[in-house]
């Protein structure tokens, strides 16, 4: 049925109205925040920035109860990401952010850092996961992002490895479901590829993809998927492609010729976000733990029981060879909960007599969006 023009017309108008109404609320909540930004500068001129004005669990709880509130017809995760993109702006009024990240530009980790903090967060593509530790270690960047695990392939060893040696906090996480994509040049056909780059984890992720329509074509690994679709873009040869993020492609000015190649249709990668500071409870949080135990009978049993005892969920268990004694192992766990919590701080000195050593490597809100 066709609509009445005068009708259309209405309509517009009012969204014109709405519109208008919106941007005076975003500039007075805007100012507001400016006047926020001055409070705590004026009563706490001693701290650095990040930690005068960055709230992790501030933010989480604006962001699950826009979530919890929303009445549609935007899905809760949308308007989640509106609101992200806000707060992000208003914080920049305060105190610009720096965020670095496992680069170059066009990484998943890219994408994993400005979905964390918005597109208003000043970001510092780095060149492997220990320069970010370094580079949040030195004050260069306020916070870092690098990936921890994926859902396919499991736990990214390096990152654990850095935590040994580093007196960072992990002070959020974010979960982004990894999209693969085949990126190639523009005068590029199928049947011409015949060597496929990417980074290890994603020709991973997309192995049998790759058996079964690229069987044929040389697999090289490289440091990040973004590399990949550089070599790609600056080869302009028309039987290379590139595995990678469609954010990679539009920055390096590929062509997706296929899209979604990934194996496991639920691939995710969970990210994690570092800085210096402690972040208080948010009230849905999670705590991240190294333990190392005595290599003797019993010692995984005695560390684990205190868990059921205290009802604590435990979401994750991962071991990881100690480099100190042949065949002994350092655990790393995460557990629903935050360290501040009396329950929390009870459970940790119980699993501290259980330990070696034992090391808290952050209490975070769980990732919101």
């Amino acid at each position: 049925m066709a609509q009445d023009p005068s009708s259309l017309n209405e309509f517009r108008a009012s969204i014109d109205e709405i519109d208008n109404e919106i941007h005076l609320l975003i500039n007075r909540r805007a100012k507001i925040a400016q006047l926020i930004g001055q409070v705590k500068k004026d009563h706490d001129g001693n701290l650095n920035d990040s930690c005068l004005y960055y709230k992790p669990d501030r933010e989480s709880q604006v962001l699950a109860r826009r979530m919890q509130e929303n009445l549609g017809p935007l899905a809760d995760k949308e308007i989640a990401r509106i609101f992200r993109e806000l707060m992000s702006s208003c914080l920049a009024l305060e105190s610009p952010l720096s965020v670095g990240y496992l680069g170059p530009e066009g990484t998943f980790t890219e994408i994993a850092a400005l979905k964390h903090f918005g597109g208003a967060v000043a970001t510092k593509a780095l060149n492997s996961i220990d320069e970010v530790f370094k580079e949040v270690e030195a004050g260069t960047v306020d916070f870092g992002v690098v990936p921890v695990e994926n859902s396919t392939e499991g736990i990214v060893s390096i990152t654990f490895e850095c935590f040994l040696n580093t007196k960072l906090q992990i002070c959020g996480e974010v979960e982004t479901r990894i999209h693969q994509n085949l990126l190639v040049s523009a005068n590029t056909e199928f049947e011409s590829i015949r060597s496929v780059y990417s980074h290890q984890q994603s020709l991973a992720q997309c192995r049998n993809w790759i058996n079964c329509n690229l069987p044929n074509a040389k697999v090289i690994s490289v440091s990040s998927n973004a590399e990949a679709a550089r070599i790609v873009a600056n080869a302009g040869r028309s039987d290379y492609g590139a595995i990678g993020s469609s954010r990679a492609g539009e920055v390096y000015d590929l062509k997706v010729k296929a899209e979604k190649i990934e194996d496991k249709t639920n691939n995710t990668t969970r990210f994690i976000v570092l800085g210096e500071k402690n972040t208080d409870p948010s009230g849905r949080d999670k705590t991240s733990i190294i333990a190392s135990l005595e290599n003797k009978p019993g010692a995984l049993y005695e560390l684990l029981s205190p868990f059921k005892e205290a009802g604590i969920d435990m979401t994750k268990l991962e071991s990881r060879p100690s480099h100190s004694e042949l065949w002994s192992y350092r655990f790393f766990i995460d557990f629903i909960g935050h360290k501040n919590e009396p329950d929390i701080k009870r459970f940790l000195e119980v699993i501290r007599e259980q330990t070696l050593d034992l090391k808290i490597l952050g209490s975070y809100p769980r990732a919101v969006i």
